[in-house]
């Protein structure tokens, strides 16, 4: 007994020096911290860093800093700036560039402004150090980013613009950074400069030209291998860290860069995204915040008057020059003083650019100790600060968002929508189940059923036992990207009333069926016509083709006959829409009439929708070829079709569907029927129609319908 006690204080002897107590004490503090300060509502992340501060080489001492912590610590940080990337909307993000921009130089010039007078005149520093000292402020970590992620509102306006001038700020200033170095070493010429340019534009070439088409290639050709996804995902990480080092910048930019370029081959619901979401969240960003901790001397506050001057000083100018450039971004932009509160929380955490910049200045004999401990207190104070005003103002935000979504549930939204996916085979469900996840309300907490309708014969039993054994492979896909599958088989005659019968059961709102195959589009599916599925399920049906990858696509056009919007059932189908268009990362090109454009734009207005929307006039309906002459084989092709009865239905287009295997065999297809039980008058839709008297109107419609008929016969 003595002797097990003996082993194991020496095993525990401060500091920890074995893997296994070291990692046992990380990971319980990342377990404990955010469950007990949620009690007391202090951010999880203040409670990463002050556990830093008090286990490490200048509190308790029960952890080093070693080569070990460096290399998680290191991962963690690079996790931060990628997922940043990956998360960035990129339709926002270019929508919004002008404002990242201007954002990126305020958040830039304001806190160098600022603080170069101070450190120069104040603190009677020389210029390179009060320059260098300076441009420290101006850079910022997104420590508090988990923060927004988490609640949902990472693509808020707010955030994209300041998730943009982060790297705009932190690769100027690190180009600073490598300028002054230069110019203390006397190497400040020609060929200093024609190096950084040259080795940053081949950066930029390699990461997304060369980059994007690897990855693309990739996912591809090794689709089922769903680890490997992974696995490729961290490795160009690293490379572009690496990359970005050998161009003279730091790792940071890089795995930001990564981010972006994978942006539009990462599903924001996929999987694969929720597997780099879990691990970094779970492990490795934890693992640098309390990194960051340990860099925290206390002691030297007490070291003298100096120090103490100094880091009040630095945290004063950092957190004040902040401020400021939020105020003004606030001021030009009109932005609420919530979204301004964000914008400060997020650019005012220092930690790992502005350490990087302090510790190679004072490496070099630029910058002196009272410089390194002042920032070192900075970033404590900052991160702490960063992280309740990101809680406050993302709360904030977080509750408006919900409120209005609340709200728009009333009227157009389905809130808690429920997604049923009849399966003829199960080889197509995979892409089928694919798109329900993109699509999918993330805040429904409802599953997506898949359904099986076997034959009443003998053989229905062992029918069933078999669709239940195929369809397990499925509940594992859609657990991956936390959303529950339910299976559910059925013993019909006829499968297409049992699909409606069961949509009815089950209270589904939206239906998705694949293509025929074997047969024509107006032939047998199931043994049963297609016409029987749409007339017979009243819900949003859609009826996919998909022939690609997602990954592989440019655009998502989506095509809108006249009318289009009039039906109730067309808000839901728009908002799937935008929704499937964000998580691809693609634009959307409305193929419409005038009228029909800016009553659709209306309505992504009034739902709030963030998506651009852009516009193709179609005004001969007649000749379809004009339409499909204009796609590529890379567009994801969404056709608006009607119901026979409906408000928005033409006959032109009953057997328009004919035409689709024609025109666009190599296109990912979607028809979709928005759920549509209003019968009115399309007779009073558009002023065009009811400035003209009643019979001229009919005769007009009559003879575009005969005209319209002829390309029936073109097909």
């Amino acid at each position: 007994m003595i002797e097990f006690f003996t082993h194991l204080v020496h095993e525990l002897k401060f500091p920890l020096a074995k893997p296994v107590p070291i990692f046992s004490l990380i990971l319980l503090i990342i377990l404990l911290c955010p469950i007990l300060l949620k009690k007391i509502n202090i951010p999880g992340i203040i409670g990463l860093i002050i556990s830093g501060v008090v286990i490490g080489p200048h509190g308790l001492n029960m952890l080093a800093k070693s080569d070990a912590v460096d290399l998680f610590s290191t991962i963690g940080l690079l996790y931060i700036m990628f997922i940043a990337g990956l998360e960035l909307d990129m339709n926002e993000f270019k929508a919004n560039r002008n404002k990242s921009l201007l954002f990126g130089f305020f958040t830039f010039i304001f806190p160098l402004s600022i603080g170069f007078p101070v450190c120069f005149y104040f603190l009677n520093y020389d210029f390179n150090a009060s320059f260098l000292t300076a441009s420290m402020f101006a850079t910022h970590t997104l420590v508090a980013y988990p923060i927004v992620s988490k609640l949902g509102i990472a693509k808020n306006q707010a955030v994209a613009i300041t998730v943009g001038g982060t790297i705009l700020t932190d690769t100027a200033v690190l180009i600073i950074l490598a300028v002054i170095m230069g110019n203390s070493q006397g190497n400040l010429n020609q060929a200093f400069w024609i190096k950084l340019c040259v080795s940053l534009a081949i950066f930029s070439a390699i990461m997304f030209i060369l980059i994007p088409r690897i990855a693309k290639w990739f996912f591809k050709k090794l689709e089922s291998e769903k680890h490997a996804h992974y696995i490729f995902v961290l490795s160009v990480v690293f490379f572009a860290a690496f990359l970005a080092e050998v161009a003279g910048v730091e790792p940071i930019i890089g795995a930001f860069v990564a981010g972006l370029a994978l942006n539009p081959l990462i599903p924001h619901s996929s999987a694969l995204m929720n597997r780099i979401e879990f691990i970094g969240n779970s492990l490795f960003i934890p693992f640098f915040l309390i990194s960051v901790g340990m860099l925290v001397d206390i002691s030297v506050i007490l070291s003298g008057p100096t120090a103490l001057i100094v880091a009040g000083t630095l945290s004063v100018v950092a957190i004040f020059g902040k401020w400021t450039a939020a105020f003004f971004t606030q001021i030009v932009f009109k932005y609420t003083r919530t979204e301004r509160q964000l914008i400060f929380g997020l650019s005012s955490a220092h930690a790992a650019a502005t350490l990087a910049v302090i510790l190679v200045g004072f490496k070099a004999n630029i910058l002196d100790e009272n410089i390194l401990n002042g920032t070192i207190i900075l970033i404590l104070i900052t991160c702490i600060v960063a992280s309740f005003a990101t809680e406050k103002a993302a709360k904030k935000i977080a509750i408006c968002e919900e409120e209005v979504s609340l709200e728009d549930a009333g009227k157009d939204q389905i809130l808690d929508e429920h997604i049923l996916i009849p399966l003829a085979k199960t080889s197509a469900a995979a892409s089928l189940l694919d798109f329900a996840l993109l699509i999918k309300d993330k805040k429904s907490s409802n599953p997506v059923t898949l359904l099986t309708i076997v034959p009443n014969n003998d053989q229905a039993e062992k029918n069933i036992l078999k669709y239940r054994k195929a369809v397990d492979k499925f509940v594992v896909q859609g657990s991956a990207s936390e959303t529950k599958i339910n299976t559910i088989a059925r013993i019909d005659h006829n499968p297409a009333s049992g699909i409606a019968r069961t949509s009815k059961e089950i209270m589904s709102d939206i239906v998705i069926i694949g293509w025929p195959r074997k047969t024509g589009f107006l032939d047998k599916i199931f043994g049963e016509n297609v016409d029987s599925i749409i007339n017979n399920v009243d819900k949003t049906l859609f009826i996919c083709n998909f022939q690609r990858n997602f990954i592989e696509e440019k655009r998502l056009v989506f095509v809108c006959p006249p009318f289009s919007e009039r039906g109730i059932g067309f808000h839901v189908l728009l908002q799937k829409i935008c929704r499937l268009s964000q998580e691809l990362s693609i634009p959307i090109v409305v193929y419409a009439e005038y009228n029909t454009h800016q009553a659709i734009q209306q309505i992504a207005v009034n739902l709030k929708l963030n998506a651009k929307l852009g516009f193709k006039s179609v005004m001969d309906w007649e000749n379809f070829e004009t339409i499909s002459d204009e796609m590529t084989v890379n567009d994801l092709v969404v056709f608006n079709l009607s119901r026979k009865g409906s408000v928005s239905y033409l006959s032109i287009f009953e057997r328009l569907p004919q035409k689709f295997e024609k025109y666009f065999d190599a296109n990912n297809v979607i028809l979709a029927y928005p759920q549509d039980d209003r019968k009115e008058s399309a007779m009073d839709a558009y002023e065009d129609f009811t400035a003209t008297p009643l019979t001229k109107s009919l005769e007009a419609i009559e003879q575009i319908g005969k005209g319209l008929g002829n390309i029936l016969k073109k097909g």
